[in-house]
Formats: structure tokens, sequence, C-alpha cells
């Protein structure tokens, strides 16, 4: 048996899962007429209150559409150094939307409204037009972290306050609105637009969903297009989508009970010199004595799956294909390394 930590975006869909993309009635998305897309896009809208959704294939997708939407060629987006949207998604904001970017050096992963505030450029003809604020929440390289609400609000005048479009890269959204005791009408409220990953804590195979008003999204839907991302009879991947939102939110905290087990047993070794602070489904450590590569190949031996993601630096990923058994397996393993 293996037992994958490398990522949420390694499950599998379930059988119930499976049984509603089988009988999924489905149209051309391209011309709007899908009815199980229509669905997933109308339920994510309601949810987060907001008027209109769209789906996506990719978070990837989802975010540099957003960013597309909110600027300008030769704009500027400010978001934190270890974001997503700058580390993982290949140069996209200066390729797709031909913007640059000032970096921020937030705490694991998470921005102030100060710091947002000051990285604003002066209206200044040798400055590039600051337009768009991304926030990334829970933070992938911040260990899962999550921004307290009251922080995101400050930051949230802060771009009312200099006209600038604030977006949410919202991969692991739920996994922060359930430790965080939240809702989605909370973010809805905020952010002028909202990413959701679809194919990692929630469990589907493929897909996210951009949200926003109804203008945005006319506007999304034809740079999804421009970027070929329109998909015909997408209502089978739409309904794993409606699925997941309807089934797959509240069992997070197990993930999230998980990854504090097995971060407590990592707490123990000699082989660990610091954990991040664990909050939701995600733990990432420094190696003490042995190279974070060298690691993994250890524990692959026994079957499980790990990631470095530095030299130093491992990150374990808690998803719903990871049972109460693999855990117990993983934490026995872990003592007797």
């Amino acid at each position: 048996m293996i037992i994958d930590f490398r990522s949420d975006t390694v499950t599998k869909p379930t059988t119930a899962m499976l049984d509603a993309m089988m009988y999924a009635e489905v149209g051309d998305d391209v011309f709007e007429e899908d009815p199980s897309v229509n669905q997933l896009q109308r339920l994510a809208a309601d949810m987060f209150g907001m008027e209109d959704a769209l789906f996506c294939s990719s978070g990837t997708q989802t975010n540099q559409i957003a960013i597309k939407c909110h600027t300008q060629p030769g704009d500027e987006v400010i978001c934190d150094a270890d974001a997503h949207i700058y580390q993982y998604e290949a140069g996209g904001i200066a390729f797709n939307a031909g913007c640059s970017v000032k970096l921020l050096q937030g705490n694991r992963g998470r921005i102030n409204a100060q710091q947002v505030s000051e990285a604003i450029n002066a209206d200044d003809v040798h400055k590039p037009h600051s337009s768009l604020v991304c926030v990334e929440n829970t933070s992938n390289r911040g260990g899962g972290s999550c921004y307290d609400f009251p922080e995101l609000e400050k930051i949230r005048q802060v771009c009312n306050d200099h006209q600038l479009a604030f977006h949410i890269d919202g991969a692991r959204l739920f996994n922060a609105i359930i430790a965080k005791g939240e809702s989605p009408i909370q973010y809805g409220s905020l952010f002028d637009s909202i990413s959701i990953c679809l194919s990692k804590s929630l469990g589907c195979p493929v897909g996210s969903l951009l949200i926003g008003n109804k203008d945005f999204i006319k506007k999304a839907r034809r740079i999804r297009k421009v970027f070929g991302g329109g998909m015909r009879q997408a209502g089978f991947l739409a309904a794993a989508g409606i699925y997941a939102l309807n089934n797959n939110i509240t069992r997070l905290k197990q993930d999230h009970s998980h990854a504090t087990q097995i971060a407590e047993a990592l707490s123990q070794k000699s082989f660990v010199r610091q954990i991040l602070p664990v909050e939701t489904n995600i733990i990432i450590f420094e190696t003490n004595g042995i190279s974070a590569p060298a690691l993994v190949e250890k524990f692959k031996a026994e079957n499980i799956l790990w990631y470095a993601i530095a030299p130093n630096r491992v990150r374990l990923v808690l998803h719903l294909d990871i049972t109460a058994s693999m855990v117990e397996k993983t934490i026995e393993v872990i003592n007797k390394f």
C-alpha cells in the first residue's frame, strides 16, 4: 500500500462522485448550454453571495484570468513573495497580463495592510501603475497558514482608498474557512474576485472556479476562450464539483486533525529541526542532519511518499484519500526512524 502525502491533488474520485459524473446531464459549455456546468457555477456564486462564476480547468487558469481581467499591460501586481501566482504559475503574470510584480515579505505567506499601503506606487510616470492586490488563503508555502479575517478587511480598505482590485487565490480557501470558523459569504463580501480549487482538498479530478460579479465573469469568459480554456461537454467534470461542494467541505476537519497528529510525532524526532505551525492540512518542516531529498527517499522505501520542496524542507499534505489507519502507519514509521 502506497501512502501518498505529496499533494492533495493526488486524490481519486470516490464511488459516489464517480456516480454523479457518470449520470451528469451535459451540453456545450462554450455555448453556455451545459446544465451541469451552469448548476455548478450557480452553486458556487450563491455560496459566496456573488453574482456569477466560471468553471475552468485549473487554479492557475482562474488566477491568470483574474489577473488579466483586473489589469492593463504595464501595471503592477502586489503579492507575497511566496504566493502561488508568482512561484508556481510559470511567469504567467508577465506572459499573459504583461504586468510586473511587487513582492512583499509577509509572515508565512500572509501580507498585511500596512505592507500593501507602503507598496502602492505614487502617480509617477516612471513607475508602473499599482492596480491589483492578490492574497493566498491558505498559503501553500506558508505551511497551510490562514489569514485573520480582520486583516483582510484592512487590506480591502487600503484597496478601496487607492482604487485597487482585490483578488484571492483560494485554492484551499475552504480549509481556511473550516479552520477559522468562517463562512464563504464573508469572503464574497470582501473580494472583487475569488478563485477556488476543486481538485485539491475537495477531491475532484479536475477543475477550479472563478467567482465575481456578472461584468467581471463576462470578461473572464472571453479571456478563458483566448487562453484556450473553453470546454465542451464539461458537465461530467462539473458534476464532480457539485458533489464536492455539497459533501466534501465539513470533512476537511479530519484532514486538519490528521496533520496535527503527524506533526506532533515529527516534533519529537531529531531529524526535524523546525516545523511550521500546523493550522490546516499542510505540514512543512526543516530537516536536521539529513537532506530533504534523502529523507524523502528513506520514507519512500517504506511506501510513504513525501515531497522535498527545498534542499532542507519537506512537505506533507493531508487529503481525503489518507485514512486514519494510514496516519497510524505513518506515525509508526516516523517513530522507528
